[in-house]
């Protein structure tokens, strides 16, 4: 369930489901990606386990399940989860958790004819073409059934923001990602992924129009938390070691230098529409 970074908008021939190598380099050190990411709110997961119009949700399509965050949370709830995962060593974790998973990517995905009452994404959906995605899960939805895609979206404190934005400016000159973002509010940097998750549903049929919800939460982070979670955004995965360990560790003393910790404040955003027509005739 990789989280996009905060680059610059992409070419259109480089749209996020595109860059398979990013959305491929948060395998590399799978464990702590299970262990550094947070969790969705309760409210989130109850409200899509209990919220269709037709039925308490059953059954559960987790796609780009990852080590099975998003999937073990609706265990939890009472559900039965299948999860679909293309990189393997995301998914082995995830299985020895207790997640049933296939490995593939969600559009090349065979569902051997199963149905499910909901779609579930959590920070995974931007990685799927996103009228591809919608057709498939048209497809494998039950009438009724719904499809969310979900993201965490997180808020430095402007004081943490700006040491990091300066640990960036130091270490990475060069880096491809908008610093300014980190400084500014982070929801309207994600409202164009939001915008197109809600257009590849209308292009991709069978649903009602598109709503969005938001839950907003804190979390109290320690530094070793921050600098766990760090490794895993994608801005950091794909640097040589010694560009990570340094921008750790800068990150670290600025994190040091203003207490040791400090609270981060998140949105949890929400694209989802319900199963009403057929499916495209075309979906695969």
């Amino acid at each position: 369930m990789p989280t996009l970074p905060p680059e610059r908008a992409p070419l259109p021939e480089h749209q996020p489901h595109e860059q398979r190598q990013l959305a491929e380099s948060f395998g590399s050190d799978a464990e702590r990606y299970d262990r550094a990411r947070p969790r969705y709110p309760d409210a989130l997961i109850d409200r899509i386990a209990t919220g269709s119009p037709c039925r308490d949700i059953k059954d559960v399509l987790d796609v780009g399940c990852g080590t099975g965050i998003v999937a073990r949370q609706f265990l939890a709830a009472g559900c039965g989860v299948l999860g679909v995962e293309p990189d393997a060593r995301m998914a082995e974790p995830a299985r020895r958790l207790g997640v049933e998973v296939d490995v593939a990517t969600f559009e090349s995905w065979d569902p051997h004819g199963r149905e499910f009452d909901a779609v579930v994404a959590g920070q995974a959906w931007h990685w799927i073409d996103p009228v591809a995605g919608a057709a498939k899960a048209a497809r494998v939805l039950r009438p009724g059934g719904r499809l969310a895609a979900f993201w965490n979206v997180f808020r430095l404190p402007p004081d943490v923001a700006e040491a990091v934005a300066e640990v960036y400016r130091r270490v990475l000159p060069d880096a491809p990602f908008d610093l300014q973002g980190m400084t500014k509010q982070p929801l309207d940097g994600y409202q164009a992924l939001f915008t197109k998750a809600a257009d590849g549903i209308r292009e991709g049929g069978g649903f009602s129009d598109p709503e969005q919800w938001r839950f907003d939460w804190e979390w109290h982070c320690t530094r070793e938390a921050w600098l766990d979670q760090m490794s895993t955004h994608g801005a950091v995965t794909r640097l040589p070691p010694d560009r990570t360990a340094q921008v750790l560790e800068s990150v670290g003393a600025a994190v040091d230098a203003l207490g040791g910790s400090f609270t981060m404040r998140y949105a949890t955003v929400a694209v989802t529409a319900t199963r009403t027509g057929a499916a495209r005739p075309d979906a695969v």
